[in-house]
């Protein structure tokens, strides 16, 4: 790049004139502060401020070298997951989800217990565990399927029975604890929308 030689050429009988006594360091103070100012700005810059070293300092290979800009390092490569939280989204999605899900006075000693449901992939002693992990995916993908009802929530005075279920444990790496009855319509609803993951009961009418 000839203009950036005739530049430097420049430079140098320009810092000769003013400095005619200037050292080796001072000059490679001067340069290498140029080098280390011009880091991380456009190539053209850094093109000009190496020239201008190369020029200054030509006589001392030494101080030359060490006032060349260096290539910024580059920054470390996140790992497979990695969403910078100490929690890959990969990791998390690789482990299974497991409940555990009691459920008592539904009238059906049959119904009644405590069972075990994992899912991704489905297993455990539920009754049906890849029914009720299909019925979490629908359920979760119009929301929370472990919410509560809203204490504001207008729900119509349905009895469904005495029935009640727990479900504690994860799911898509959340915890849970949530409880589940049968007292109105809005708590039937509930319910139902997580069937067969809970069993389906009788309402009391």
């Amino acid at each position: 790049m000839p203009h950036l030689r005739a530049l430097s050429a420049a430079f140098v009988a320009l810092f000769a004139a003013v400095t005619p006594f200037a050292t080796l360091t001072t000059l490679t103070t001067f340069v290498v502060r140029a080098a280390r100012a011009a880091r991380g700005v456009s190539g053209a810059v850094a093109a000009v401020v190496a020239a201008l070293a190369g020029g200054l300092l030509a006589p001392y290979p030494a101080a030359a070298a060490a006032a060349q800009p260096s290539a910024p390092m580059p920054l470390p490569r996140p790992s497979a997951g990695d969403t910078g939280t100490g929690t890959g989204a990969a990791d998390t999605a690789s482990r299974p989800d497991r409940l555990t899900i009691t459920v008592e006075d539904t009238g059906d000693r049959t119904l009644d217990g405590t069972y075990r449901l994992r899912c991704r992939p489905a297993g455990g002693d539920h009754p049906d565990p890849r029914a009720a992990c299909d019925a979490l995916e629908r359920a979760t993908a119009h929301g929370d399927p472990f919410r509560p009802v809203r204490a504001d929530s207008k729900c119509t005075r349905i009895y469904g029975g005495p029935a009640t279920a727990r479900i504690t444990g994860t799911w898509h790496g959340r915890p849970v604890d949530a409880r589940f009855r049968r007292t109105d319509g809005c708590e039937i609803d509930r319910w139902n929308k997580l069937e067969p993951v809970l069993p389906k009961t009788v309402s009391a009418g």
